[in-house]
């Protein structure tokens, strides 16, 4: 196990919260007094009241969807940055398309903290295969390298000969980039001949890391963790240890709730990550990421202290197509919200006899008579199959539609 790469990431709980209750109101003040659209946002919010993750709950949630629309009235970046595009030292484009901003800043995206729980670190030489070309990937991977006092390779994607033998040749010790690229560099090396037995340590993202992808490394002496980040964000979470959850980065504040919603579901549902950073320079609070995932139980075994999340579980944003209708996952939580008995809700779509069926299942706690036909038609403009079930019986997936159908 490598040291840790700060103090902050083995505080206890109550200095957490404490920390949080202090850094929480300034970058709500930051974000209203620097930033336009922040402005317009939290426009009714007092910052001095904003000081645990409860209060950030009475915010509202920023969209990836409503991303792009502020960008498109307020090109580039919409007006969320704190100061101005001039004040930038890069601006990244990802697909959609979204403008991202960035800073040569000390380690600006905060990957440093995952490069450094891998073991990489001073006299690792690192080959960098994120993308340069349009998205930050690249440079953000290189801040946190160049932060750990590593040396970079910034070899980017593609061209697998020229990767492997540069990757002999250099010595280079660590791989960073998405999960099988690293197989595919191996690969090459032994059909050239090549010795790439220095490489020890593995950090990689941007997709799935298989477990027998994993065991491959594990098999050639490669420790392989795994971290999760976005463009928009920077670094999320991080393994510390081989399968287990990921740490939440010390940068940022993880909350899991109902896809559609900003309403926290407990620890170990699945939902979608809202994300607020604490990055002054970016403040994006409640950022919804679209992608789903759960808090894991109990602390890591690591040492460090911070809440931890189960990884990546698939995407949130579930809208769906059904009869012609566009239904989306706020439309569900709506159906939810509006009658105090429902717990849950899911919304299955299938096909019968070359048409949309929709069946809409509702978790009731106790007995019910009422009819839930007439709200379903109005929430949801369609009408579908109700059907009544326990609580609990709806699988912990994070999915409030899913849609079954086959086009066959």
């Amino acid at each position: 196990m490598t040291k840790y790469y700060d103090n902050l990431e083995t505080r206890s709980h109550d200095e957490r919260k404490t920390d949080l209750s202090k850094q929480l109101p300034l970058q709500v003040k930051n974000a209203k007094e620097n930033s336009k659209a922040f402005s317009k946002i939290l426009h009714d919010i007092d910052h001095q009241e904003i000081t645990s993750i409860d209060d950030l709950r009475t915010l509202p949630v920023l969209r990836k969807s409503e991303l792009v629309r502020l960008q498109a009235e307020d090109p580039p970046l919409g007006g969320l940055i704190a100061g101005t595009v001039q004040d930038l030292n890069q601006i990244f484009q990802s697909p959609g398309p979204i403008y991202e901003p960035g800073m040569v800043k000390k380690d600006w995206w905060r990957s440093a903290r995952a490069l450094n729980a891998a073991g990489i670190g001073k006299g690792d030489i690192v080959q960098n295969c994120f993308s340069y070309h349009f998205t930050p990937a690249g440079m953000l991977s290189e801040q946190g390298i160049l932060a750990v006092g590593a040396t970079v390779f910034p070899a980017g994607t593609g061209q697998t000969e020229l990767q492997a033998r540069a990757a002999s040749e250099i010595g280079v010790t660590a791989y960073i980039g998405v999960p099988d690229f690293l197989q595919i560099i191996l690969d090459k090396g032994d059909e050239l001949g090549l010795d790439l037995s220095k490489i020890k340590k593995a950090l990689v993202g941007g997709g799935p890391l298989f477990p027998k992808t994993r065991q491959n490394y594990k098999d050639r002496n490669i420790i392989c963790l795994q971290n999760y980040g976005t463009a928009d964000l920077g670094n999320v979470a991080y393994e510390t240890l081989p399968d287990a959850p990921m740490v939440v980065d010390e940068g940022v504040i993880v909350e899991i709730v109902t896809p559609g919603t900003g309403d926290p579901v407990s620890d170990g549902e699945i939902g979608e990550v809202l994300v607020t950073s604490l990055n002054s320079d970016y403040p994006l609070i409640r950022f919804a990421t679209g992608d789903l995932s759960a808090v894991a139980p109990g602390k890591s075994e690591c040492g460090r202290t911070n809440v931890r999340i189960v990884g990546w579980r698939g995407r949130a944003d579930q809208t769906t197509k059904i009869k012609g209708m566009f239904v989306r996952p706020e439309q569900v939580a709506d159906l939810v919200a509006r009658s105090p008995e429902i717990k849950k809700a899911r919304v299955n779509v299938n096909r019968s006899d070359n048409n949309d069926v929709m069946s809409v299942l509702l978790e009731i706690e106790g007995e019910t008579n009422k009819d839930y036909d007439p709200m379903i038609k109005e929430i949801l403009k369609l009408k579908g199959e109700v059907q009544i079930v326990s609580p609990g019986t709806l699988p912990n997936d994070g999915k409030v539609i899913d849609d079954q159908r086959t086009f066959d």
